[in-house]
């Protein structure tokens, strides 16, 4: 008699793992700041080359829902390796970025927060704006990082 191979049943389970998280993460419970977005923080042990490369995809993606360069970003200050290459990446995509939370009355603020979570060998990477959320699994590897799932994206009304 043969028995059923039982670690064919976990393929499965950890092929789900990743999008489980990652919805977790954008829909459980948060802490919100003072403007109604949760507070940024992203771990300090995560390379600048696989910041940068996060950084980078988000950037460009936020940039699809928000359209490039036209609107200045406001971050709170963070000195990780991921709060200065986001900050770059919304430079470089002709973002005006202020950390000091201060601009002239007729500019229009988009505020930006960002949590970034290593899960299970993964990177989970958010950004939310007080109009769109997105989410991403990211493989971190030595030289980047590279996605490893969809890009997860959420409206608000």
């Amino acid at each position: 008699m043969r028995t059923f191979p039982h670690y064919l049943l976990l393929r499965p389970i950890r092929a789900l793992a990743t999008p489980f998280a990652l919805t977790i993460l954008l829909s459980g419970c948060q802490s919100m700041g003072t403007d109604g977005l949760v507070a940024s923080n992203a771990p300090p042990e995560i390379s600048g080359p696989a910041a940068s490369a996060i950084a980078g995809d988000m950037v460009s993606r936020l940039a699809e829902q928000i359209g490039p360069g036209k609107a200045t970003v406001a971050l709170k200050p963070e000195t990780s390796p991921f709060g200065q290459a986001l900050e770059a990446a919304l430079k470089g995509w002709g973002y005006a970025v202020v950390t000091d939370q201060k601009t002239d009355s007729g500019t229009k603020v988009i505020p930006l927060a960002y949590v970034i979570v290593p899960f299970d060998g993964q990177v989970l990477a958010r950004l939310s704006t007080d109009s769109v959320e997105l989410g991403r699994a990211y493989t971190v590897t030595a030289n980047g990082a590279m996605p490893a799932s969809a890009l997860s994206l959420m409206r608000r009304g």
